[in-house]
């Protein structure tokens, strides 16, 4: 099973310890696994893109699963983490549902959608990938309940609400938006689903904070960022 403190954290994109092998080893995986799904994907044709022997796959990872893992950690999560590391957001978990909801509308290029969706069709029937995404989710939702903790207690997110039932909308709602991809679905008018972004988070805002349910959260596009991913589920 693959070890999200082991091999595959140190490969993230944008990580000061990666060693250059292992990104070109996982800039690959996310190449072939994308083109041909995790069961087409061979570990030889990742070698291969990378430039490398499939030696040097089994020198830093224990086989194709936690290639996808460090694939997945490596495309899907770099705003997130930066969002949830940002003074700004800390224990206004409202300003960050507004700011990653709002991106769902318009990914970053570097986002990687269709990874994720092979990743869950290939989970499916591989019990060791199956594992890997519940470990991503899991780490996801783990950051998110505890922002959600912190602003019950401090009166900013009503205390009734159950922490785990909104952490499983949020990433039913940006999962959902990975299967719109897949069949390229039209998308709702970005103004008509910030607003109805703004009602939604608003009803979760603590009935004792006036002040806050009378700030609507911020969406606007100058908290996008030009590097990877905004997704509820994995980049949530």
């Amino acid at each position: 099973m693959p070890s999200a403190s082991s091999s595959a954290l140190p490969y993230v994109a944008g990580s000061a310890i990666a060693d250059d092998t292992a990104s070109r080893l996982v800039r690959a995986a996310i190449e072939v696994f994308t083109e041909k799904g995790y069961d087409g994907a061979g570990v030889a044709e990742i070698a291969r893109r990378a430039g490398l022997t499939t030696g040097a796959i089994y020198s830093r990872f224990t086989g194709k699963a936690e290639l996808l893992s460090a694939a997945i950690g490596a495309s899907g999560l770099g705003e997130l983490d930066r969002l949830f590391a940002q003074e700004d957001y800390r224990g206004r978990v409202t300003d960050l549902l507004a700011t990653v909801g709002s991106h769902l509308l318009d990914p970053d290029p570097g986002s990687n959608r269709a990874l994720l969706l092979e990743a869950f069709t290939a989970a499916r029937r591989d019990p060791e990938v199956a594992s890997v995404l519940r470990t991503h989710l899991a780490m996801r939702a783990n950051q998110l309940a505890q922002l959600i903790d912190r602003s019950k207690a401090d009166g900013l997110v009503d205390a009734g609400l159950d922490t785990a039932a909104v952490v499983h909308f949020a990433h039913a709602v940006g999962l959902g938006f990975v299967l719109f991809s897949a069949v390229d679905a039209e998308q709702p008018d970005p103004a008509a689903w910030e607003h109805l972004l703004g009602h939604l988070i608003e009803s979760v805002v603590s009935p004792d904070n006036g002040a806050a349910a009378t700030d609507p959260p911020v969406l606007s596009s100058s908290s996008h960022s030009s590097d990877p991913d905004h997704h509820l589920g994995a980049r949530s």
